[in-house]
């Protein structure tokens, strides 16, 4: 997604990051929607009220989240917003908390805790100038919707609907969120579309699309109901381990299909210890939940 944005900022310069954020979610989807419509359109005639309650849900918790997260970068560094974007993690048992009028368990309590202290490591958070201003409210409301999406998908009057067709619902209901805001920010009309009118911003976003939008999703709607939604919340914060683990190495590659100057990351303190302690966690959780069962 950060390659795709820089190919676009050499195609069409006088837009904003804020644009072509919001423009990558509208492209992506939209583009992902129409595949998974394609591939599904024998069972579309079967789509039910509820797998288009299921779909709206996770469409407008998602949706909305991504656009409050990107205009959130927009004012807060990039740094602070990946730490504060993983505060789902407490947001969710909080909520079982609330609800069932009883406290989660030391361990949920306490893999949730690991979580934050390895985001903060792994984000580089600076302490001294760390404030909530416009930008970090934004991620934190942005994080509390997250865990909705979360919480939404588990929800057991859900059980039985088909996965393929109340995902393409979420697809089109996220474009729906993201396409006014991508709307507002073109600099011009004409941006809109050559942004991406590039052999290299095609190539970035068939990877983007295929990979990392119908396959990652189609799995995470399929498989996580069948996890408690505060160990999924846990595992989806292993996400900024494995990313800083693919900078090492996959930007320069990017860099060379695409003409874009995209350094690789250094392998440094922050990422070895974030990332273990982030690891560390859910291996705690999950060894706990194997010996309880």
């Amino acid at each position: 997604m950060k390659a795709l944005a820089l190919v676009g900022a050499r195609n069409a310069p006088e837009s904003g990051t804020v644009f072509f954020a919001a423009l990558c979610v509208v492209t992506r989807f939209t583009v992902a929607a129409l595949l998974l419509g394609l591939f599904s359109v024998r069972s579309l005639a079967g789509l039910t009220r509820n797998e288009v309650k299921q779909g709206a849900g996770l469409g407008l918790f998602g949706g909305v989240g991504l656009v409050l997260q990107m205009d959130g970068m927009s004012y807060t560094h990039a740094t602070t917003a990946a730490f504060l974007t993983q505060g789902y993690c407490i947001w969710i048992p909080l909520w079982f908390a609330l609800r069932h009028g009883r406290m989660p368990s030391l361990t949920v309590w306490g893999s949730s805790l690991l979580v934050l202290i390895g985001a903060a490591l792994l984000a580089g958070v600076d302490w001294h100038h760390f404030a909530l201003g416009r930008g970090e409210w934004e991620n934190l409301a942005g994080s509390v919707l997250f865990a909705g999406q979360i919480l939404w998908l588990e929800r057991k009057d859900f059980a039985g609907n088909e996965v393929r067709r109340f995902t393409l619902v979420m697809f089109v209901v996220m474009v729906l969120t993201s396409l006014p805001l991508a709307l507002a920010t073109a600099a011009k009309p004409s941006d809109l579309f050559m942004a991406y009118a590039s052999a290299s911003a095609l190539g970035l976003l068939a990877l983007l699309v295929v990979v990392c939008t119908l396959i990652s999703f189609l799995l995470a709607n399929r498989w996580q109901p069948e996890v408690p939604a505060t160990e999924a919340s846990l595992l989806y914060c292993t996400e900024p381990v494995f990313t800083s683990l693919v900078t090492l190495f996959l930007p320069q590659i990017i860099s060379r299909f695409s003409g874009i100057d995209y350094p690789n990351e250094r392998l440094t303190w922050n990422l070895l210890a974030g990332g273990g302690v982030i690891l560390a966690a859910n291996v705690w959780l999950q060894l706990r939940t194997a010996a309880e069962k």
